[in-house]
C-alpha cells in the first residue's frame, strides 16, 4: 500500500502511517527499530531496496531523507515537504516513509524526522553516498546510537579513512568494515587451527579499495607485525598471505567468490568467500548497536604506517603513497606529526 502526500507536515504523515496499518489489518507495532537513510534521489532507490531486504531480518521503520536542493532563490525561500508511504508488501517486514525536504526546509531535516522516530527504539542514520565529516556532529547523526558510512562510495577513498580515524565517535562505523568480516573471521580461524607466531603480512587487493587497507591495518594491529600492501586487478581483495615460524598461511580468492586457504601440512580447502550485496552488510551492522572497539582500533591504527602499496611484479620496490588530499590533508599531517612526536 502506497500514499503520497504533497505539502505536509510530520503530523500528518504520523496520522497517515497509523491509518495505513489499520486499513491493511496491522495495527500493531513489531518494528525494533528506525533506520535513517539520507540520500539524493540518483542513489534512493537502490538504497530502499537494500534497507527492505534487510529489514526481513530486522523489521524497522525506514526514513529516506531526500534533500530536493534548489538553484534559484525564489525556490530556495520556498520550504515544502513532500512524503510517500509504504506499507505491508510494498516496505518489507516493517514501513517506509520517503521524505522529500525542498527549499530552505532541506537545511533542518532533524526537525522534520524526529517526530517520526519510534518511541523507546533504537535510531540507526546510514549515508549511502556523501556522508558529512564528522557524522556524530551532523543533525541527523546526533539522533542515533548508530552511524554507518561507506567510505567505499567516496571519490578519494583511503582520504576518507584518515577523516573517519580523525572524527570517530563511539557508535560510527562502515560498511568497508563489514565487507572483511569473512576475511577476519577466516584468519582468526586458521591461526585457530595453526598457532604460531606470525612475523609478517601481505594484502593484495586492487587499488583505492578501503576494504584492503582495513584489513591490512586490522592486522597490523592485532598482530603487530609488518604488513605490505599489494596492489592486484581485484575484484576486491583477491589474497592475504601471513608468514609464520611454522611456514606461510594464505587466503586465495581471485575470482571474488570461492577462495583457497592453504596452510603448511594440511591440504589446501575451498571455503565459500562472496562478495555480499548492501543488503547482507547492513543487516550485519543492525545486528549489532553497541560501539565495535576493534574498529576504532583499526581505523585509527593509520593507512601511512602500512608498508606499500606495491605493484606484484615489485615487491618491496613499490612507489611512495601520494600524500592525502582535500578534507583528509588536514588530519593525516596531524597524525603525522603525532607519529614523529612519540618518537
Amino acid at each position: 500500500m502506497k500514499i503520497d502526500l504533497t505539502e505536509t507536515t510530520s503530523s500528518k504523515i504520523n496520522q497517515a502511517l497509523i491509518s495505513a496499518r489499520r486499513s491493511i489489518g496491522t495495527p500493531a507495532i513489531g518494528m525494533v527499530l528506525t533506520l535513517v537513510i539520507v540520500t539524493d534521489e540518483e542513489n534512493a532507490y537502490d538504497a530502499l531496496r537494500a534497507a527492505n531486504d534487510s529489514s526481513r531480518e530486522h523489521p524497522s521503520r525506514i526514513i529516506a531523507v531526500i534533500k530536493r536542493v534548489s538553484k534559484s532563490p525564489r525556490a530556495k525561500r520556498d520550504a515544502r515537504l513532500d512524503a510517500e508511504i509504504r506499507v505491508g508488501s510494498d516496505a518489507g517486514s516493517g514501513e517506509t516513509v520517503v521524505l522529500r525536504l525542498h527549499g530552505e526546509l532541506a537545511n533542518h531535516a532533524q526537525s522534520v524526522v524526529l517526530p517520526l522516530l519510534l518511541p523507546d527504539a533504537p535510531v540507526v542514520v546510514w549515508w549511502p553516498e556523501d556522508a558529512p565529516a564528522d557524522p556524530a556532529r551532523d543533525p541527523l547523526g546526533a539522533l542515533a546510537q548508530r552511524r554507518i558510512t561507506d567510505t567505499y562510495s567516496a571519490e578519494h577513498p583511503l582520504d576518507e579513512l584518515a577523516v573517519r580515524a580523525a572524527t570517530y565517535r563511539p557508535g560510527d562505523t562502515d560498511l568497508a568494515w563489514t565487507r572483511i568480516t569473512p576475511w577476519r573471521s577466516m584468519l582468526a580461524a586458521a591461526l585457530d587451527q595453526q598457532p604460531a607466531q606470525v612475523v609478517s603480512a601481505t594484502v593484495e587487493g586492487e587499488s583505492d579499495n578501503p576494504s584492503c587497507e582495513l584489513l591490512a591495518m586490522w592486522l597490523a594491529d592485532r598482530l603487530g607485525v609488518p604488513v605490505e600492501r599489494i596492489l592486484s586487478n581485484g575484484p576486491g581483495l583477491t589474497a592475504v598471505r601471513m608468514e609464520s615460524k611454522s611456514g606461510t598461511i594464505v587466503l586465495d580468492r581471485p575470482d571474488g567468490s570461492l577462495a583457497t586457504l592453504c596452510m603448511a601440512g594440511q591440504p589446501d580447502r575451498a571455503v565459500a568467500l562472496k562478495r555480499r550485496e548492501t543488503a547482507e552488510l547492513l543487516a550485519e551492522e543492525l545486528r549489532r548497536l553497541d560501539p565495535d572497539n576493534i574498529y576504532e582500533s583499526t581505523v585509527k591504527f593509520g593507512v601511512e604506517r602500512l608498508g606499500g602499496p606495491t605493484e606484484p611484479s615489485s615487491v618491496g620496490t613499490g612507489q611512495k603513497r601520494p600524500e592525502p588530499t582535500g578534507a583528509a590533508a588536514p588530519a593525516a599531517k596531524k597524525a603525522a606529526a603525532k607519529k614523529a612526536a612519540s618518537k
